[in-house]
């Protein structure tokens, strides 16, 4: 049985056991919440991973994505983000690759990834028969049937983006940004039919029931600015997603919502609060979002500051932003640089929200500061070896302090006058 029918059936799974033991909810808590479709648990029955409970009351996870493309197609440099990432601490990946030899990318990553994998299987399609007016229907539910196989722990499939929302799209600026969104407008129009993925959704549910596998039900119509935030074609989407998610937990299939994109700060609790109004409550996977257009090369700060507050109103799962997003394919380095900020924004968001235990590395850490206790920060930091290194690189880092205040260090003071007066 997969893990919806075990909930319905008052059984916990090992897997519930396994994600009960790092988080602040009871095996039962989370038995009950994933049969009423508030969480989801990533894990394949094919795939050898640890198990990720995404969703209510759990801690906030961080997903990365990797992949090759048609200017970069290296399988060992995505290898080489893919164990960058999890070491940095992302809950899961994705691999997005579009170039070379995609199910042999795919296979590598899910042979070497010890957390949950998930990938978009259009991307397949498209790359196999890039013109439109020759891919069929089958086309696509063939490529979701092959990743499946393959033993992706999610997979992101674009079933609620309709014909009839095509024109609501007039008036935005970017119109659709998401890949596989904009290539199912372009088939839909070519062909006059109705989104395959839409129409095939039984045939989706089957294939993800046999091995328990969870839908990300992608946003396709997800906006690519703020202009375009939270308008007709996004809502109709959403609401679109929500009784696909309702059918999905009917079928025995976990399925998650993805999110937007692009939203100013001050729509950003609205967009939570609708998603879970429209989608029963279903978690919420979100890119960013960022809180501004104008962060080339710092957008995954602008997407780290969006991530907090949406995981604050919400959010379950936070996608990670590089400071190559739309610029191009990024290296390690940047690999890092956007699991630790979408790790931080995670990380604070569980703070707020009053999670047992989160602030407990806060304390540490302001302990360890209180005593200059520097190797005690490092090991507490979210990127040890970057503190480390930027300590190092002043040349002074065998003082007792930093050479931002030296002797007139307030820590060192404060501790000269703990020592002092202490009883």
């Amino acid at each position: 049985m997969t893990q919806i029918e075990q909930s319905l059936n008052g059984q916990i799974s090992g897997e519930m056991r396994a994600v009960a033991a790092l988080e602040p909810r009871t095996s039962e808590e989370i038995r009950a919440d994933i049969g009423n479709g508030h969480t989801v648990i990533l894990k394949s029955l094919l795939h050898d991973c640890a198990p990720v409970g995404v969703g209510k009351g759990l801690k906030i996870k961080v997903n990365a994505n990797i992949g090759t493309s048609g200017y970069n197609e290296d399988p060992e440099m995505e290898l080489k983000k893919l164990r960058a990432a999890i070491y940095y601490g992302a809950d899961a990946v994705m691999d997005l690759s579009t170039g070379g030899d995609i199910r042999a990318m795919r296979k590598a990553v899910i042979e070497e990834s010890r957390v949950p994998v998930g990938t978009v299987p259009i991307y397949e399609a498209i790359v196999r028969q890039p013109d439109v007016a020759k891919i069929t229907e089958d086309d696509f539910l063939s490529s979701v049937a092959a990743h499946i196989e393959d033993g992706v722990d999610f997979i992101t499939v674009h079933c609620g983006i309709r014909r009839e929302y095509i024109p609501l799209l007039n008036g935005r600026i970017m119109g659709v940004v998401s890949r596989g969104g904009s290539f199912l407008v372009k088939w839909m129009m070519r062909h006059g039919k109705e989104n395959p993925l839409y129409t095939g959704y039984d045939e989706i549910l089957a294939m993800a029931r046999k091995h328990d596998v969870t839908l990300s039900l992608g946003d396709g119509f997800r906006p690519g600015c703020l202009a375009d935030a939270t308008d007709a074609a996004q809502i109709a989407e959403l609401k679109t997603l929500g009784e696909l998610a309702q059918r999905a937990r009917a079928a025995g299939v976990q399925a998650m919502i993805e999110g937007p994109g692009h939203v100013p700060l001050d729509m950003i609790k609205e967009n939570i609060e609708l998603q879970k109004r429209y989608c029963g409550g279903a978690p919420f996977y979100v890119l960013g979002p960022l809180v501004t257009d104008c962060s080339p090369g710092y957008d995954h700060l602008s997407g780290a500051i969006g991530g907090a507050l949406a995981a604050w109103y919400g959010a379950d799962f936070l996608c990670y932003l590089t400071p190559m997003e739309h610029l191009g394919l990024p290296d390690v380095t940047h690999v890092v640089d956007g699991v630790i900020a979408s790790k931080i924004a995670a990380h604070a968001a569980d703070v707020a929200r009053g999670l047992p235990g989160a602030r407990g590395r806060d304390d540490a850490m302001s302990r360890a500061r209180s005593n200059l206790d520097w190797e005690g920060m490092y090991g507490l930091a979210f990127n040890p070896e970057r503190a480390r290194g930027l300590r190092r690189g002043t040349g002074r880092d065998d003082a007792e302090v930093c050479t931002m205040c030296g002797d007139f260090c307030s820590a060192k003071i404060n501790r000269e006058c703990r020592e002092r007066y202490r009883p």
